[in-house]
């Protein structure tokens, strides 16, 4: 597996392309999730490890961690790209790089550049589109969410309490007058009194009677509710620099009952008229892939690579993944409701003198 020179893009393309129309016979595709995932690994010589923040443990470890892409209706989901993301120490280690057989034209790239790469991939490959949805991780980076919008894809994105925004209604004000001499100035203003907030304050300025309570989806044991309010925003990061202000989006804010204050925040692209519920069912979408590394990693052996390389670590994620895409293929030929109950399946009969394996009765024959 380590030295074996098949395509791990190829080979996820040709699972892509099993599973997805089976996974379409019971919806549509509805959202592209970006996500990274953890494994936790002692030393210092398997590729790509590192102390860093491992969500499989929710803490900073030694670990490796992986950048994937997943395609997903409402019901199924299937990581569609996957990639070890390389620390800034092992992209400058010539040594381990030689040792662990990195290629020589990977370099160092932030986790949002990775997905990016993996969504323009997914674009030009013309996989049906969805929402993009990513956690504050990705989604507090201005440039990831810009990238999204240059491809013309929307996006629901979780953002950090001190992302900057214009509150509804305002926005930078516009270029400085032109002078009597030299270009006419282009680029957008602030002033001491005029200034982006933070979604934070833009959510502690709203009204009580702003959030509703909203279900949006069943649990396993009850459905799922808070509190939402959802506002119309400007993004403000380094607008300064820009001549144009940016769009308007949704600003998605979920306060729980109860809590001092708002506990997670969403900018998107959806458009104007998308009612809250529905930005609130897509936003919180994500949770599936949680279900797809949980299977990956407890059924599928995902985590339980312990070779050095990176062509083998890849190669061993995508054979887990091309089992998952089997999986998830042969669940969706059946509607939700028939995986619950019987399926209608009967065993076939035995072959004459038929004897399990240590019934028994006479030896066997060799």
């Amino acid at each position: 597996m380590a030295k074996a020179p098949w395509s791990d893009e190829t080979l996820l393309d040709e699972v892509r392309n099993h599973a997805l129309p089976a996974m379409q016979k019971q919806g549509p595709v509805v959202a592209w999730i970006v996500d990274d995932t953890g494994f936790p690994k002692k030393g210092k010589h398997s590729v790509g490890v590192a102390r860093q923040y491992c969500g499989q443990v929710g803490k900073q470890e030694n670990c490796r961690v992986a950048v994937s892409l997943s395609v997903a209706t409402w019901n199924s989901s299937l990581p569609i790209a996957y990639r070890l993301y390389l620390p800034k120490e092992w992209a400058a280690d010539a040594e381990r790089r030689e040792k662990t057989e990195v290629p020589e034209e990977m370099e160092f790239q932030t986790k949002p550049d990775i997905a990016l790469d993996q969504i323009r991939a997914a674009v030009a490959a013309e996989v049906v589109r969805g929402v993009v949805l990513a956690d504050a991780a990705y989604g507090t980076n201005t440039e990831f969410r810009d990238g999204l919008t240059a491809l013309g894809l929307r996006y629901a994105v979780g953002v950090q309490s001190s992302t900057t925004v214009w509150d509804s209604g305002k926005q930078p004000l516009p270029a400085k007058p032109r002078g009597k001499i030299g270009r006419p100035p282009r680029l957008l203003q602030r002033s001491t009194g005029h200034q982006p907030v933070s979604v934070k304050q833009v959510a502690m300025s709203l009204p009580s009677t702003a959030c509703k309570e909203i279900t949006w989806r069943e649990g396993t044991d009850r459905k799922l509710r808070s509190c939402f309010a959802a506002v119309r925003v400007r993004a403000a990061h380094r607008d300064y620099e820009k001549a144009e202000p940016h769009a308007e989006e949704w600003l998605l804010i979920e306060w729980p009952r109860g809590e001092a204050e708002p506990t997670r925040y969403w900018m998107s692209t959806l458009p104007v008229e998308t009612k809250l519920k529905a930005l609130i069912k897509i936003a919180k979408h994500r949770w599936i892939i949680e279900r797809d590394y949980q299977e990956l990693k407890q059924e599928l052996g995902l985590g339980h690579f312990e070779g050095r390389n990176w062509r083998g670590f890849h190669h061993h994620a995508t054979l887990c993944i091309a089992a998952y895409g089997f999986l998830v293929a042969e669940r969706n030929r059946f509607s939700p409701s028939a995986r619950i109950g019987h399926l209608g399946f009967t065993a076939g009969r035995p072959a004459p003198g038929f004897r399990p394996r240590g019934s028994p009765g006479p030896p066997r024959a060799a």
